[in-house]
């Protein structure tokens, strides 16, 4: 029987009679024809091939399908992209299946010449989809629907292989899968679409160093591998780890090509961080996925995960309801100085970074202890400057605030800390100074911290300085900087030790007595 193409049969149906005599005379031309038809069939209709458990359908999955058919669409008749997409899911939702599994395949059914590139955070799993896609070509089953579509003898390697199309008595060489891991070389290899599928290892998410790498590399690795810059999309599918994880950093350059599905796996807590908002509608009872993911389940992960690792990889938001560590919004603005009288210390306390024009900022909190055990934030110097122009802006400040403000740095450890420390002090003759030689992690000296802080015991003097303050406490402890948590737990902890008159604080040095 001659199947007629997939382009008339989407403008007239076939009639009953002629559909049903189609079915008996070859009834896998008609699969075919359906699969080619939609991603999400076809996803059903080949499940069996790559998972032993049930297909479990949910319309976040026809969400995605949809989604991918219209950008693969739009690729294959060379129209410039309308976005890049990046979508943000819970674990366990088949979003691998779909975006690196089965999707790819699907392409090939209706265009051959495609290409891809493919990653993950490790190599390991970003060849283990390849494989799965690999197999399911050639599966008993595919090879039945599409018997023109077969893996290139020659080109056949989990990281990188090639199909081909029979046409008649000839065959075609088509289009390819290159799988690679976030940083790995991506040399001599180009993309009709690139799919990234988890970019960061949910254990090392907290790790900087990953984040900037994989970061770096989806900027100025992978962006350059397209065929097309102006038709190639870059799909990005992942759980949130982190306010500067891919996804954050990608959005918050603010780009008006880029789509955002965020899709918490309930809605009772992270409403306001699914994307569209119109999703709501299909939520039961609060929940993305009540087959995968019920109340159950997602107690169980919460356990597992913790409030951060919960909220970010369910609530697509890298920190809880209210705020994580710090409820941001239990700090109090005031506009203007307390009276002296109430005044009982103050301090500015100096978190010191050593480079310039990039990396961590260099700060300055200054830190007033009031009466009744309240604490007020009263300025904020924050900076990347060079050594000599840090300590240059240091002693401007200690001149500026006056000598009634003791000033404290934090004394990084080993040889070089203390050399630092030993030429701020230098630096600050004629002043109060003092280094501090804290124990512990940030978080932990945070703690006490953020205990006044939620419950409203520190205050705000009005200023520029109060947003980005804080938006890093919002975060804390998977912010991007933390160079402002750090000065106020500093600052915070020297003011809340008792100390008898006279003393000196344990750990500290004065410049002058």
């Amino acid at each position: 029987m001659q199947v007629e193409s997939s382009t008339a049969l989407q403008h007239k149906s076939f009639p009953e009679d002629r559909l049903k005599k189609a079915i008996l005379n070859n009834p896998h031309q008609i699969t075919a024809e359906l699969c080619r038809r939609s991603l999400f069939y076809f996803m059903k209709e080949f499940w069996d091939e790559v998972s032993h458990d049930a297909f479990k359908p949910n319309w976040h999955i026809e969400l995605f399908c949809s989604e991918l058919q219209a950008i693969a669409e739009r690729v294959a008749e060379n129209k410039p992209k309308l976005h890049d997409l990046i979508v943000n899911v819970p674990p366990g939702t088949t979003k691998t299946t779909t975006f690196m599994i089965m999707f790819p395949i699907w392409c090939w059914l209706r265009w051959y010449w495609m290409k891809f590139i493919t990653a993950s955070y490790s190599g390991a799993l970003s060849l283990e989809s390849a494989e799965y896609s690999r197999d399911l070509i050639r599966s008993e089953k595919f090879r039945a629907c599409f018997p023109e579509l077969a893996v290139k003898a020659d080109k056949d390697t989990k990281s990188n292989f090639r199909v081909i199309k029979r046409f008649g008595n000839g065959i075609t060489s088509g289009g390819n899968r290159y799988s690679t891991s976030v940083g790995g070389t991506l040399t001599g290899f180009h993309g009709h679409i690139l799919l990234i599928d988890d970019p960061l290892d949910p254990n090392r998410a907290v790790s900087e160093v990953e984040i900037a790498n994989a970061n770096r590399w989806i900027d100025q690795t992978l962006s350059t591998r397209k065929i097309d810059k102006a038709v190639t999309p870059t799909i990005l599918i992942m759980q949130r780890l982190h306010s500067n994880d891919p996804s954050g950093y990608i959005l918050s350059k603010k780009k008006a090509n880029i789509k955002h599905i965020s899709l918490p796996g309930e809605i009772k807590n992270y409403g306001k961080f699914l994307k569209p908002a119109n999703l709501a509608s299909k939520y039961i009872n609060g929940l993305l996925d009540p087959e995968r993911m019920n109340w159950d389940v997602l107690k169980d992960m919460e356990a597992d995960l913790g409030q951060y690792g919960y909220a970010g990889q369910v609530g697509q938001t890298p920190t809880p309801p209210g705020g994580g560590m710090f409820k941001v919004e239990h700090f109090q603005i005031v506009h203007q100085l307390p009276p002296s009288v109430t005044v009982e210390q103050i301090i500015r306390y100096w978190d010191k970074a050593g480079s310039e024009g990039k990396g961590a900022y260099t700060v300055g909190l200054k830190m007033y202890k009031l009466k009744a055990n309240k604490f007020l934030i009263a300025d904020v110097k924050r900076g990347r400057w060079s050594t000599e122009e840090r300590e240059r802006i240091i002693r401007e400040t200690a001149i500026a605030d006056g000598r009634q403000v003791q000033v404290y740095f934090e004394q990084e450890p080993g040889s070089g800390g203390k050399e630092s420390a030993e030429a701020t002090i230098r630096n600050l003759t004629g002043f109060s100074a003092h280094a501090d030689r804290p124990t512990g992690d940030k978080i932990y000296r945070a703690d006490p911290y953020s205990v006044q802080v939620n419950n409203g015991n520190v205050h705000l003097l009005q200023g520029e300085w109060n947003h980005e303050l804080i938006e890093e406490y919002r975060f804390f402890p998977f912010s991007t900087y933390k160079d402002q948590v750090d000065a106020g737990s500093g600052a915070f902890n020297i003011l809340a030790r008792e100390r008898k008159a006279g003393m000196l604080f344990k750990g500290s040095r004065h410049a002058t007595q």
